[in-house]
C-alpha cells in the first residue's frame, strides 16, 4: 500500500472515531418497523440556530405577571418582555408553561427550550438561558434595560383599559318611551330567536361588547357590534371584510353563542346556561371549566352561577389557579363576573325588572376554601 493510502485510510478511521465520539445510538420506530438511528449528543443550539429555526422556545409559569390568556390574547409582563425580545432577534415566540420551577429548569436541562422567562433571581431581568446557548445569553445581556419592565407594565395596563378599545359611545336605549333600544333591534329580534334567546338579552350583550358601535375595534383586534376575533370569523365562515357589517356580525356571535350553549348543554336549566354562555364568550369557556372544576371540587354545585362565580374571582389567585384541577391557569375572573352583571342588569332594565345584585365582589374567596386551607397547613 502506497504512502498516500495509508494517510487516506488513517484519516478515515479518524473521522469515523470523532463522528462515534458526537453520535449516540438510539431505537426509532418507523412505519417499517424499528432501526437504529444515530443522533447528535453535542451539537448546541445557539443564537444562530434560532434565528435559522425562526422560534424561539421560552418556558414559564402562568400566573398576572407573568402569562396568561386574555380573550384569545395572550398577556402577563413575563410574555411581553419575551415577545419584546423575540422581535428583536427577528423570530416567532413560543411559550410553554410549566407546573413549578423544578420542571422549567429540568426541561431547559434537556434541551427543550432556550430560555427561562420567569424571576428566578434577583439580579437584572432574572431569566435562565439554555447552558448551551453563549450567543443567545450574550444577546440578552446586551439587550435588555432595566426600564423594560415598567414599560411592558405600563403597555400592559392600558391594553386592559376601555381606553384601548376604538369607538364611539352610543345612548344604551335609542328611544325607552316607544321600547327602542337601538337602530339594531330588527336583527337582534331575527337571530336571537334562532337560539331562543330574548331579543333584549342580545342588545344588552352588544351594547357591552361594543356601545351599539358598528366600527369598534379593540387592541387584540376583536371588531364590529359583537367584538369578534378575526379568527373565530374565520372559524365561523365569517369573511374578515364582513366584520364590521351589523347583520354579519350580529348573525355571526349568535352562531358562536349556539356553540357555547351546546358546550354546555349539561347545565339543564336554561336561565343558569345563558350565565354561563356570556361568561365564556368574554373570559373563554376553558376558564369557565375550571371553575366549574373547582366549585364541584369544593362542595359547591359546578352548574349553578351563583356557586360558580366565586371561583372565576379565585382564578386571579395562586392558590386557585394552581390548583391540580385547573388547567388554563391564571384568569382575571373579575372582568367576567362583571360582564355577566352589567349584561344582566342592563337587560333587566330594558324589561323593567328590578335587578338583585350579587353579594360577591372581586375581592371574595369562598370561605369554605379558606378554612380548607387552614387546616390542611395547619401543624
Amino acid at each position: 500500500m502506497s504512502r498516500n493510502g495509508i494517510y487516506i485510510q488513517f484519516f478515515a478511521l479518524l473521522l469515523l472515531f470523532v463522528g462515534c465520539q458526537q453520535k449516540k445510538q438510539e431505537k426509532v420506530m418507523t412505519p417499517w418497523g424499528e432501526i437504529t438511528d444515530t443522533i447528535p449528543t453535542d451539537d448546541s443550539f445557539d443564537l444562530d440556530d434560532i434565528q435559522r429555526n425562526g422560534e424561539l422556545i421560552a418556558l414559564t409559569l402562568t400566573g398576572p405577571e407573568t402569562y396568561y390568556d386574555y380573550r384569545g390574547k395572550h398577556l402577563g409582563a413575563q410574555y411581553l418582555l419575551a415577545q419584546r425580545f423575540a422581535d428583536k432577534l427577528g423570530v416567532m415566540l413560543r411559550m410553554e408553561v410549566c407546573r413549578d420551577t423544578a420542571e422549567m429548569q429540568q426541561r431547559l436541562a434537556d434541551g427543550e427550550a432556550d430560555l427561562i422567562c420567569f424571576p428566578l433571581s434577583k439580579q437584572g431581568i432574572g431569566w435562565v438561558v439554555g447552558a448551551d446557548k453563549e450567543d443567545l445569553e450574550v444577546e440578552l445581556k446586551n439587550w435588555y434595560k432595566p426600564s423594560f419592565l415598567a414599560e411592558v407594565k405600563k403597555e400592559e395596563e392600558f391594553l386592559l383599559s376601555s381606553r384601548s378599545v376604538k369607538r364611539k359611545v352610543f345612548a344604551p336605549m335609542l328611544n325607552r318611551a316607544g321600547g327602542i333600544i337601538s337602530h339594531y333591534d330588527g336583527f337582534f329580534q331575527r337571530y336571537a330567536s334562532t337560539i331562543r334567546w330574548d331579543w333584549r338579552l342580545l342588545a344588552a350583550q352588544c351594547y357591552q361588547e361594543s356601545t351599539f358601535d358598528p366600527q369598534a375595534r379593540s387592541w387584540a383586534g376583536a371588531c364590529g357590534l359583537m367584538q369578534i376575533m378575526p379568527g373565530t370569523a374565520d372559524h365561523l365562515g365569517l369573511a374578515r371584510s364582513d366584520l364590521y357589517n351589523p347583520e354579519k356580525n350580529i348573525e355571526a356571535a349568535v352562531r358562536y353563542l349556539a356553540e357555547l350553549e351546546r358546550t354546555f348543554n349539561d347545565i339543564p336549566e336554561r336561565a343558569e346556561r345563558t350565565k354561563f354562555v356570556l361568561a365564556a364568550y368574554n373570559g373563554g369557556h376553558f376558564h369557565i371549566r375550571d371553575a366549574m372544576a373547582l366549585a364541584q371540587k369544593n362542595g359547591r354545585n359546578p352548574r349553578r352561577w351563583g356557586d360558580v362565580e366565586p371561583f372565576v374571582l379565585g382564578l386571579a389567585r395562586p392558590e386557585y389557579y394552581n390548583d391540580p384541577v385547573v388547567k388554563h391557569g391564571y384568569m382575571r375572573g373579575s372582568e367576567t363576573v362583571e360582564y355577566v352583571r352589567k349584561i344582566h342588569e342592563r337587560w333587566n332594565g330594558y324589561r323593567g325588572v328590578p335587578t338583585v345584585r350579587s353579594s360577591f365582589t372581586p375581592n371574595n374567596v369562598p370561605q369554605k376554601a379558606k378554612r380548607e386551607r387552614k387546616k390542611k397547613y395547619q401543624v
